[in-house]
């Protein structure tokens, strides 16, 4: 063997060790489960065939993957415009690659997590009409979001398009009392998760539809939660006091966009640690994730310039969600490519300078669809294992385009007669709910949950 090919041929087995390695700390820290078997596939096996370990079924049969919704939350005025169109987009794309024009997102999903207006987003796509059916469409949900910023831009908000999305988070409940009325965390399609910071516990807390059906305890009003997912987000630091159906408890909180503005490894840890609902979700390999940041700015302070505590906060939650792409995408490993894509856009769209401004009410809606088309075109960055960063080779319209082939052809397995489909197992609402005992000062603290053992996992993370 020539040097050059044993060199080339020692540096790949080297970095398949690394990654075996790095492979089981990073699935222990961030997934919570130590068997190296459950992380990653033989190199030469078939996808979602494990290493060493006995077959899981039949050859014949073909596993199915548990598909993943994760959506970025923030404050600013473009957040949740790249979120909207790209869900706007995939969409679309399910209903023209399926033929029908019914579908909703929520019918290819099997868990939707959403943080800060991300949260409302996830929310509104799983919210459970009067027919069974999702009560909103990916359209709805995007119009509801420009509805809030084009008062900003017609002159009624100030501070141009960000008056729009400040008064909203300012004034939640009664816009989102109109879209969810009293539909609760049980009254959704799909299991959902939405993240807050509870200041009374000093920790994060997820609202879960798993926690909502085992107690009326963690049974929370979806207005509610979205209120408290919201709060603080306009860079104030009022927080919003939310209490279960039954009233039973009670949280202070301030929004998710600031304590976990990137729900993408919580949804993971959700899926894969949660036997109930998700029996046969063993590793990475048995998921489908897409993940939609809310874009980043390029206008930071550079040298002398002073930040301001707001652009200091915009900062930190932009890096915590870079941080939780990297470790999601170094957990993944090999199976980056094809369970887990990061939908992301880089620096302020052209379209988006000068504060998003338009002279009259009926163009705000045109500017607002312009930066979020301008940040669908964008190519990303991507963080390669053991390679740092690299400029994505697709843009992200045409990520959504293949997601959609993934999310199509992962129905159409589950409809062949030979497919194991990871089904999510509908848990019926416990009737009896832990008692809870009201603190001195009136504020009863969350009893133990699934949730609760999620925020701690993901805190020792950060």
């Amino acid at each position: 063997m020539e040097p050059a090919a044993a060199a080339a041929a020692g540096q790949l087995d080297v970095d398949k060790l690394t990654y075996e390695i790095f492979s089981i700390l990073e699935s222990k820290f961030l997934f919570g489960y130590d068997d190296p078997k459950l992380v990653f596939s033989g190199g030469d096996e078939p996808q979602g065939a494990v290493k060493g370990t006995p077959a899981r079924g039949p050859a014949v049969v073909e596993r199915g993957k548990v598909c993943v919704l994760s959506i970025d939350g923030g404050g600013r005025a473009a957040d949740g415009l790249l979120a909207g169109a790209a869900l706007v987009s995939l969409e679309a794309s399910l209903r023209r690659r399926t033929r029908d024009e019914t579908a909703r997102l929520a019918d290819f999903f099997d868990v939707a997590a959403g943080s800060g207006a991300g949260g409302v987003l996830a929310a509104m796509l799983v919210a459970r009409g009067g027919d069974g059916r999702p009560m909103f469409s990916a359209e709805d949900a995007l119009a509801f979001l420009m509805r809030s910023l084009r008062r900003g831009w017609s002159g009624g908000g100030g501070g141009g398009a960000a008056g729009g999305i400040r008064a909203l988070f300012r004034r939640p409940g009664a816009a989102f009392r109109k879209v969810f009325g009293d539909l609760t965390l049980r009254d959704t399609v799909r299991p959902v998760l939405v993240p807050c910071y509870d200041l009374a516990s000093a920790g994060p807390f997820l609202f879960s539809r798993a926690d909502a059906v085992e107690t009326a305890a963690y049974d929370f009003r979806l207005r509610d939660v979205c209120a408290a997912t919201c709060a603080g987000s306009d860079g104030s630091a009022s927080a919003v006091e939310v209490r279960s159906s039954d009233g039973a408890t009670r949280i202070a909180a301030v929004g998710g966009g600031l304590a976990l503005g990137n729900p993408t490894a919580a949804a993971i840890t959700h899926v894969l640690n949660n036997k109930r609902e998700f029996p046969l979700a063993a590793g990475v390999e048995d998921l489908l994730v897409i993940s939609i940041g809310s874009g980043e700015c390029d206008n930071r302070p550079t040298g002398g310039a002073a930040a301001s505590t707001s652009e200091i906060v915009r900062i930190a939650a932009e890096g915590v969600a870079d941080m939780v792409d990297q470790a999601v995408a170094m957990a993944f490993g090999h199976n980056r490519t094809n369970n887990y894509i990061r939908i992301q856009a880089m620096g302020s769209p052209r379209a988006s300078r000068g504060g998003m401004r338009c002279g009259g009410g009926g163009g705000g809606d045109g500017a607002g669809w312009g930066v979020a088309e301008e940040m669908l075109s964008q190519k990303n960055v991507e963080s390669v294992l053991f390679r740092g960063k690299k400029l994505a080779e697709q843009t992200n319209a045409e990520k959504l385009e293949w997601f959609a082939h993934e999310l199509v052809k992962e129905r159409d397995r589950r409809r062949t007669a030979g497919a194991l489909a990871p089904a999510v197992v509908k848990q019926q609402p416990s009737e009896s709910a832990p008692a809870t005992a009201a603190a001195a000062d009136g504020h009863t603290p969350p009893p133990t949950s699934y949730s609760n053992l999620v925020s701690q996992m993901f805190t020792t993370i950060l």
